[in-house]
């Protein structure tokens, strides 16, 4: 925990699941808490080894100097199921999804239910945004800031992934077309869905559960659990269908701006909703870790699990490779690489993680350069779900 932000230090959990996984009685482990109150609503309570201040926001006469009560409980609730239990503890247990979801029919699936784990929080324990407000100025996003930039029938919407870190789904409408933007985290994937589908419009949620450590969501109308990376339905009535992927751009804050300023569009950028850390990263180091969290799968050859790529019509390209050249172009595909977009997944602070810089992919469509789908996600990530792919370097 460092500044008002909880963290979960991945590293120190990777470290643990190894220890768990190797001598199991290892993850059984009892601890006790103990709070003792300080001036004001300030409070550091001990959990175990660890030591947590907390303080209420200055409305509600803290004086914000720690997290937030609400964020303390879930950050016991992390230190509880991801260091002091069994790693049993992270399977698919039917019985609670059937009560949770009464209405998917988990008979009807295209997976294996065992490839589903509990990703702690219950169904939305991580809360959507559902009629979410827009503002036309936030002093308190940094440029250099990653958000997902959405365009369409001349409308533009900036989603600060400052925001859905705490979100992941935010249900929308932009140009008269009903989307759900979201973001998992422990993928850094970031994809628009069109809600219209199958003849009715769809509006989503959090399982609280992940497969190859991707976000699972459901739609509230039928309760089909759908992949988020791939948009397909895994469990439930619409099981082996898919979502429909809409171009959007995962860029920084000030080139969102510019893009909106050369096309004299009206500026709207998602505002938080409720009382969250927003700015702070709860996945501290992650992106520099050497295991992806959650994940059980195999992992890529000859590289990092948790390099960055881009991956595009199912071909996946470093993002050092690319930064290198700035501008790739193979076949009728290119891709320019900018300098100035922070990690999200490395500091405690989003706007002070390292420069990863954004990408803009387009593709040659009747003499025009056009956006299309791209995901800038983790090269495991890549590896789970486009079957062992080969990613390309393409200084080589």
């Amino acid at each position: 925990m460092t500044g008002n932000c909880t963290t979960l230090n991945i590293s120190s959990f990777n470290e643990t699941k190894k220890t768990v996984v190797q001598y199991p009685t290892k993850g059984k482990r009892e601890f006790k808490t103990i709070t003792s109150w300080k001036d004001g609503a300030l409070a550091e309570t001990t959990a175990g080894s660890f030591k947590i201040k907390t303080d209420e926001l200055t409305p509600l006469g803290g004086g914000n100097t720690a997290i937030e009560p609400m964020q303390f409980n879930f950050l016991i609730k992390l230190i509880f199921i991801f260091l002091f239990t069994s790693v049993s503890s992270y399977s698919f247990n039917l019985k609670n999804a059937a009560n949770e979801f009464p209405k998917t029919d988990f008979d009807k699936k295209t997976i294996n239910l065992n490839e589903i784990k509990s990703g702690g929080p219950p169904r939305d324990g991580i809360p959507p945004i559902d009629n979410p407000k827009f503002v036309k100025e936030d002093k308190d996003i940094q440029y250099n800031e990653p958000v997902i930039y959405l365009e369409i029938n001349q409308e533009a919407k900036i989603y600060p992934i400052r925001v859905l870190t705490w979100h992941e789904i935010v249900n929308d409408t932009i140009g008269t077309i009903p989307v759900s933007v979201t973001y998992c985290p422990l993928c850094n994937a970031s994809i628009v869905f069109d809600r219209r589908f199958a003849d009715i419009v769809l509006d989503f949620g959090t399982t609280g559960r992940l497969r190859k450590s991707d976000l699972v969501m459901y739609d509230r109308q039928t309760e089909t659990w759908w992949q988020q990376f791939t948009g397909e339905g895994i469990v439930g009535e619409f099981s082996g269908k898919e979502l429909k992927k809409i171009p959007s751009m995962l860029i920084s804050y000030g080139e969102a701006l510019k893009m909106i300023k050369d096309q004299n569009l009206k500026v709207q950028i998602l505002k938080g909703n409720g009382a969250r850390a927003y700015g702070s990263n709860p996945y501290v180091g992650y992106d520099q870790s050497s295991y992806p969290f959650l994940y059980d799968g195999t992992l890529p050859a000859d590289i990092n699990p948790m390099e960055y790529v881009i991956v595009v019509e199912n071909n996946a390209y470093t993002l050092q490779s690319i930064s290198n050249k700035k501008e790739v172009i193979i076949k009728d595909i290119k891709i320019t690489w900018k300098e100035g977009l922070s990690s999200a997944l490395e500091n405690n602070k989003i706007s002070n993680g390292r420069d990863l810089g954004f990408v803009r992919v387009q593709k040659l469509i009747k003499g025009k350069y056009e956006d299309i789908v791209y995901d800038y996600t983790f090269a495991f990530v890549y590896h789970a779900f486009h079957n062992g792919g080969k990613i390309i370097n393409v200084d080589t």
